[in-house]
């Protein structure tokens, strides 16, 4: 069993007009809102053991935060320039050339992009993963190679407002 978690980045600052967009960082909210979904999959006791994040500012900002909640050295992080903004073909490409000795893999990327991919690969119908949602996807594979041929089983589908009262 192999399991892939979606993470699209916390919600980002809009504070400076002229900012590039890779470059825009978290706002407040996205501050506090990875943070508490560390804690959650910590809770869960989901542990990836490979993190790839986009590199825009706001997402690997997002991943650094989970990573240090579930313990994860954040400069193990890996950031792939195909993440960003990516559609499905490029997540498949990304995914099916993790190693097949990491088995729980954590995908930092982008709307509507994560969205449009979390749903193709696991025959769902979400309509929208908001910042700093989570989509969890199990897979019977025994490489990530495989991800080109195969659908998972969606596991759950989380985001911060879920947990506006607490975890």
């Amino acid at each position: 069993m192999m399991n892939l978690f979606l993470c699209r980045h916390a919600k980002s600052s809009w504070s400076e007009p002229g900012l590039a967009d890779k470059e825009r960082p978290l706002n407040e909210r996205g501050k506090n809102d990875a943070p508490l979904m560390g804690n959650i999959l910590k809770n869960k006791q989901e542990f990836p053991d490979l993190i790839i994040s986009s590199p825009a500012k706001r997402a690997l900002k997002t991943a650094k935060l989970i990573a240090e909640k579930l313990d994860y050295k954040t400069k193990n992080i890996e950031v792939n320039k195909n993440l960003y903004m990516a559609g499905i073909n490029e997540f498949i490409d990304v995914i099916s050339h993790i190693n097949k000795d990491h088995k729980n893999v954590m995908l930092f990327s982008h709307n509507y992009g994560i969205t449009d991919f979390a749903n193709y690969i696991s025959n769902s119908d979400i309509q929208n993963i908001p910042t700093c949602g989570i989509v969890k996807i199990s897979f019977v594979i025994k490489n990530w190679q495989e991800i080109q041929n195969t659908k998972g089983n969606l596991q759950y589908f989380i985001y911060p407002k879920m947990f506006k009262n607490g975890i």
